[in-house]
């Protein structure tokens, strides 16, 4: 049944909860290495993910599927949390949170780049105007201001920001793919997941992290950005009446983030930061006025 206060009830839950993702990725690292956080937010998202199978009583879905779509599940694995995260929480390492978050957050963009290719679809003006704005952004944030000198931070983790887009991007158009119950899919490509994140801990440390307390940090990723929103989102979209009013919550997160960013992990703000943000929101703004005049 649709309604559109439960709507965005959902939907103002897992914006504010992903408004703090970025503060504790940043304060995870300071315990963790990139590998042991991507190994436990992983095992914490799949128990997540089992537990509300089984509260739905849709356990047995796990072992219903064919071989192919099984295969399917350990592709999406690899792509999305494993190659994601290790992408992702890579650049945070090398990147102030503030610098990070904003430029992984023109997926958008880059899900509509790849879209061309993958889908056959084509770019309107206004798709191509709204990227340039975006990508000034990213710019601005990139160099801290200094557009003329064009000197990065960390060439690197710029990179890699811009980079986690593409994963996130390529993950979701293919997952768009599987007509699975969601939690069932999503839940098998964590589990899927594990052996090569555990594989990779061993080689680059150990699974074990030097300070326990950093296992907190990643119990918190993985119920709240990569199990419990997931969740959440697909509520706020099942019983949107008006899913543009929904989806249009998720330019609240960045703006929210910065102020989780500056008191609890007490990064200062640079105004090229917030100039870059607001461009890159704009931008994104203008993806959105688009495609509502297309439908």
């Amino acid at each position: 049944m649709r309604n559109q206060r439960k709507a965005m009830g959902f939907g103002l839950v897992t914006v504010l909860l992903w408004s703090t993702v970025a503060s504790a990725f940043k304060l995870s690292l300071a315990h963790l290495d990139v590998a042991q956080l991507v190994l436990w937010s992983s095992v914490t998202s799949a128990l997540v993910m089992l537990a509300v199978l089984a509260a739905r009583g849709r356990l047995g879905l796990l072992f219903a599927c064919t071989p192919r779509e099984y295969l399917r599940s350990l592709g999406l694995g690899l792509l999305n949390p494993f190659l994601y995260y290790l992408v992702l929480l890579t650049a945070y390492d090398l990147l102030p949170a503030q610098e990070a978050q904003p430029l992984n957050y023109t997926w958008a963009i880059t899900l509509t780049i790849l879209s061309v290719p993958i889908l056959g679809q084509t770019l309107s003006f206004r798709d191509l105007a709204a990227t340039c704005v975006c990508w000034f952004g990213v710019l601005v944030i990139s160099t801290r201001g200094d557009l003329l000198g064009l000197e990065f931070a960390s060439p690197l983790g710029v990179a890699l920001a811009l980079g986690s887009t593409v994963v996130w991007s390529l993950y979701w158009l293919l997952a768009a793919k599987d007509k699975r119950d969601p939690v069932v899919g999503l839940a098998l490509s964590v589990l899927f997941s594990l052996p090569f994140s555990l594989g990779l801990a061993l080689y680059v440390s150990s699974p074990w992290p030097a300070d326990p307390a950093g296992l907190l940090g990643a119990a918190y990723v993985g119920v709240f950005e990569m199990g419990i929103t997931f969740i959440t989102w697909l509520a706020a979209l099942r019983y949107a009446e008006n899913t543009s009013r929904v989806g249009n919550l998720i330019f609240i997160s960045p703006i929210i983030s910065l102020f989780f960013i500056r008191f609890v992990v007490g990064e200062a703000i640079l105004p090229s930061t917030i100039a870059g943000l607001l461009c890159i929101l704009g931008g994104l703004a203008l993806q959105q006025l688009g495609r509502r005049a297309r439908l």
